[in-house]
């Protein structure tokens, strides 16, 4: 699988990872099925995983799922609390759950001051990888690039497909002035883009449906690093992790990959 550099980090980081968005929240009882979907990626050459204590008990059943894997995995997960006290609790979670922390993000920019402030004293300590940020709101891009430009973070999540594309005009033009890392969420607009029917034009161009296409239009732009789709099923796992194989989209059929997912 292609990999690219997540910004000024130096962590290589293979271009298709795995996210945990509605997909690990389940009960113990169905951690076979996890383990069965992290064991088809990683067999597939995906090692960056990510969650957050949004995700419920999606994190605790990754740490289950990537422990045996754990030397191989690059491990990305969220803070996600108004206070710092509980913040402080989610990481210890979370350390007891994952093992390691490659990359801790404040998520959804959520008391992201007096959150960033205790995770660098843990990045200091050598707890945590490196520092980073994430939303899913265009409406709160102006902050984000606040903290982009403040020097304490090393990454971004945002979403990006051609539906969700305001991260190209103002996230990831000024991620890669800053030399941060981009990591895309929602590649496939949390499914809701694969529901329609696949163009016949993309089909004769080869492509072989849209989840295919979307993670390609997704990873053509070179500013991403990496790109999490979240799945329940391991033939989806496989087919998503080869991707990150395939040749770049040259610029025609992204554009109109693009138009296309757009309904125009």
């Amino acid at each position: 699988m292609e990999s690219r550099i997540l910004g000024a980090t130096g962590l290589v980081v293979p271009v298709v990872g795995l996210g945990t968005w509605r997909t690990f929240d389940v009960p113990a009882d169905r951690q076979a099925a996890v383990d069965a979907v992290v064991e088809a990626a990683f067999d597939g050459g995906v090692r960056l995983v990510d969650s957050s204590p949004m995700y419920g008990r999606a994190e605790e059943r990754l740490g289950a799922a990537i422990a045996s894997r754990l030397e191989d995995a690059i491990v990305a997960t969220k803070i996600w609390a108004g206070d710092d006290g509980e913040g402080r609790r989610q990481f210890a979670d979370q350390r007891r759950w994952l093992g390691r922390i490659d990359l801790l993000q404040v998520h959804n920019l959520l008391a992201w001051r007096s959150q960033l402030e205790w995770m660098e004293r843990e990045r200091a300590a050598g707890s945590v990888g490196w520092l980073g940020a994430t939303t899913y709101q265009p409406s709160a891009f102006a902050e984000l690039e606040t903290i982009m430009r403040s020097g304490r973070i090393h990454a971004v999540q945002v979403p990006h497909n051609p539906v969700e594309d305001d991260s190209a005009r103002r996230i990831l033009p000024l991620a890669a002035d800053l030399g941060l890392g981009v990591i895309a969420m929602r590649p496939l607009g949390e499914g809701q883009l694969l529901r329609r029917a696949f163009p016949a034009e993309l089909a004769a161009a080869g492509l072989s449906g849209w989840a295919e296409a979307l993670l390609r239009w997704c990873l053509a732009d070179p500013r991403v690093t990496a790109a999490i789709p979240a799945t329940t099923s391991t033939t989806h796992a496989v087919a998503n992790a080869s991707v990150g194989t395939m040749a770049t989209l040259d610029p025609d059929l992204r554009e109109r990959i693009g138009r296309l997912a757009r309904g125009r």
